[in-house]
């Protein structure tokens, strides 16, 4: 969406430093992360203020002809799972994520990302486990067009994190 809109996706690491600092260096009109983090350059100071955002989604409805439903509707679906967070000892989700990172050259049909943890590009979704920046934890995302495809990522990524952590409690 953001390609048709004319726009350029940049992927980065996740945090507040980190995006923030990427949006300075690359000159971007605007950030976000999926914790909900919205980062405004155009008529604003290049931080995130919740209100702020709240302020540009009602001008931006409000300049559409299209009911909030039909704006709405036009956005792509999928199931998405919140963020998943796994608790663990100081220094584990380091030494955890170099043996995922480790392995990570054996998944086959993936596009593998290495920018921030490990995220699996899917055709029909992705999955992310990362060292949390500010908690001894990992955390884990996942998104598939429907709930099969779900299944199958995160089926593939209990698989990977047996092998790189044997009998670690996964949250999903």
């Amino acid at each position: 969406m953001i390609r048709q809109a004319s726009g350029r996706p940049v992927m980065w690491r996740s945090g507040h430093a980190p995006i923030k600092t990427k949006v300075r260096e690359s000159g971007a009109l605007l950030a976000g992360e999926l914790t909900g983090h919205l980062y405004f350059k155009e008529r604003w100071f290049g931080f995130d203020d919740a209100l702020y955002a709240g302020a540009r989604l009602l001008e931006v409805l409000s300049l559409d002809p299209r009911s909030t439903t039909e704006i709405f509707a036009a956005l792509p679906g999928g199931l998405t799972t919140p963020e998943l967070a796994m608790p663990l000892a100081e220094g584990e989700p380091e030494r955890i994520m170099r043996a995922v990172l480790r392995l990570a050259d054996r998944l086959d049909g993936v596009e593998v990302i290495r920018i921030d943890g490990l995220r699996a590009e899917f055709d029909r979704g992705f999955g992310v486990v990362r060292a949390s920046n500010t908690l001894p934890q990992l955390t884990f995302r996942f998104e598939g067009d429907d709930a099969q495809a779900l299944e199958k990522i995160q089926s593939l990524f209990r698989r990977l994190m047996e092998k790189a952590a044997p009998g670690l409690p996964l949250p999903f």
